[in-house]
């Protein structure tokens, strides 16, 4: 086990190394001039090309990358070119309206994913069975956008229930800060509800024909007791892994969802910053989700062990 950790975390670095060189060669080949960003339309050429020597674009992209690559060995991420501030500060006040959807929005999904799964895979064929593979069906087919606007205008605009946009921070207490998120975490939360739920009623009919739930219940023990203690426990190494997926996923969506409702995180600032073609800011935040992405995946492989004791690294 501790050979197998210390042998991923290890695998972090190359990989990190590897996606920073990709990220900072696919924006700088792009097309756009940041310099031309700052400046304005009423700028000359001499102005543009000043910024350009202040901002260092002037050199040529290996030396950038290089001076770039040392900053980033001392935690240094550079500084934001469009908010004229750090971006690991950037980052520090933007991650916890990102961190705060992820969360929620992954708690809602498995509360109601799993239990659903189960309840379809014991009633197989059903109309709830037939019920949740059509919801299944539309939470993937309906676009994370499409779905917000439908329900800002029904929950907020029609029924007053929640508000359109905004967010309140923790600090300012759990029940403003649960009041302005829980609309955008709904919204988020259909298509990995529909993944899980699916996954779930996958893995327990598998596992609902297996030998030993014939004999749990010639056992006479209660129906709950085998569906949880031994058709879902024994199903668990997928379900686990597709929420592992759901949470990586959550990056693309995050962003989409952050944008719609006018919440100030990690997704919003990534997109203002590819408007403001601000390179440091874009290279520092896809580093972090890059990290987060191989954290969780680390994390679900040593889960395997806890679910499934005859998985051994």
């Amino acid at each position: 086990m501790f050979s197998f950790l210390a042998r991923r975390l290890a695998a972090i670095l190359p990989v990190l190394l590897i996606v920073s060189l990709l990220v900072f060669l696919m924006l700088r080949l792009t097309p756009g001039d940041p310099a031309a960003v700052l400046a304005g339309d009423a700028a000359s050429t001499e102005q543009i090309a000043q910024i350009r020597s202040g901002l260092g674009l002037d050199r040529s992209i290996p030396e950038q990358y290089f001076i770039w690559f040392g900053r980033l060995v001392q935690g240094d991420l550079g500084q934001s070119y469009y908010y004229k501030t750090p971006v690991t500060t950037l980052i520090g006040q933007r991650i916890e309206p990102t961190l705060s959807l992820a969360a929620l929005t992954m708690l809602i999904a498995v509360a109601v994913a799993v239990p659903l799964g189960v309840l379809a895979a014991w009633r197989f064929g059903s109309l709830l069975d037939r019920a949740l593979m059509g919801f299944s069906v539309l939470g993937f087919s309906v676009p994370i956008f499409v779905l917000a606007y439908c329900l800002i205008w029904l929950v907020s605009l029609r029924l007053g229930w929640l508000p359109v946009q905004g967010y309140q921070r923790l600090a300012n207490g759990v029940g403003p800060w649960l009041y302005h998120l829980c609309l955008p975490a709904l919204t988020l939360s259909v298509i990995y509800i529909a993944l899980i739920a699916r996954t779930t009623r996958a893995a327990v009919l598998e596992t609902l024909g297996e030998d030993y739930i014939r004999t749990a219940r010639a056992k006479g023990l209660p129906e709950s007791a085998v569906l949880l203690r031994h058709a879902l426990a024994n199903a668990a190494v997928p379900i686990i892994t597709v929420i592992g997926i759901g949470i990586a996923l959550l990056i693309g969506g995050v962003v989409v969802t952050e944008s719609v409702y006018a919440i100030p995180g990690l997704g919003r600032l990534t997109v203002d910053a590819v408007l403001a073609r601000d390179f440091p800011t874009i290279q520092g935040v896809i580093l972090l989700f890059s990290a987060v992405y191989v954290l969780v995946n680390l994390l679900v492989d040593l889960s395997y062990v806890v679910f499934d004791p005859r998985i051994r690294y």
